[in-house]
């Protein structure tokens, strides 16, 4: 009897395979509502992150340890799209595994990734149109609001390589979360296993474009607010570039882009290339 609490990552490969198959084959109405889930479950990843370091992050001098405290909360959000169900685009970039098997249809990969990526941007839309609804932005004399609103100015500030390359290797931690997730066999092999990359990207900095359709109409929203504006200390013209346009052409767009690469290349085609290809070419040389 095998007593091992996880797999090794020739047996996370294959997992994987099984899994990309499960999800390409939800209906279309179960994608949706379960993309819908992990958007929410990310944005309550996101806030709660921002409100427990909102203090620091406003402080130049403790700015490092906030993105600290802030990636020991954020893997909440994954780890309840794990466990409790969710399907989240950045996750499901592994489906590629699937399709380099010829398990997977081209097409319905893309059909998942599409219905996933609408659904995550409702659910997080959500969360986002509730927090500026409940005052929570007050927090700390307003200084929570003006923090939203400054981290959003600064994603639709970055260029568009820079946004490409952090949106790199935000998924490629992601999806290693994913895979180790994958890998173990108990609820605290799963939680730990997606604990740390997860912190580690956050603390990192890194973008993630789920993550991001809370962070930015957040602030989008809550820049509308005198108070909260004021709390920003950001000037007119940044406060005037934090719009729905510039969320998607100078962060969404790039970022999305990087995720994809991040996933399905340093994560999928890596490990499929070792573990499932190399598998089949040495079983056709034995026979």
């Amino acid at each position: 009897m095998d007593v091992r609490q996880y797999l090794t990552p020739a047996e996370i490969a294959s997992s994987t395979l099984e899994t990309g198959i499960k999800k390409a084959n939800l209906s279309r109405s179960s994608q949706l509502l379960l993309s819908i889930l992990a958007g929410a479950f990310i944005a309550f990843a996101s806030e709660g992150s921002n409100m427990a370091a909102f203090n620091l992050f406003a402080n130049s001098e403790t700015y490092g340890l906030g993105k600290v405290l802030a990636g020991s909360i954020f893997g909440t959000g994954l780890m309840l799209v794990l466990l409790a169900g969710g399907e989240l685009f950045t996750g499901n970039t592994l489906i590629i595994i699937s399709v380099l098997e010829g398990r997977v249809k081209v097409s319905n990969m893309l059909k998942n990734w599409i219905t996933v990526y609408i659904g995550n941007f409702i659910g997080s839309i959500l969360i986002a149109f509730m927090m500026v609804q409940s005052g929570l932005f007050n927090s700390g004399a307003h200084v929570l609001g003006g923090v939203t609103i400054k981290i959003a100015s600064y994603k639709v500030g970055l260029s568009f390589m820079p946004a490409l390359y952090l949106g790199i290797m935000a998924n490629w931690l992601v999806c290693l979360a994913v895979w180790l997730a994958y890998g173990a066999k108990s609820i605290i092999g799963k939680i730990l296993g997606i604990f740390f990359p997860i912190w580690l990207f956050v603390t990192s900095g890194f973008e993630h474009s789920i993550a991001n359709m809370y962070y930015i109409p957040a602030g989008i929203l809550a820049k509308t607010n005198s108070s909260w504006a004021a709390a920003s200390h950001l000037s007119p013209e940044k406060l005037a570039n934090l719009n729905w346009t510039t969320f998607i052409t100078k962060n969404l767009i790039p970022v999305t882009i990087g995720n994809i690469i991040g996933g399905i290349l340093f994560v999928g085609i890596v490990y499929w290339l070792v573990y499932l290809k190399e598998k089949r070419n040495t079983v056709s040389k034995a026979n």
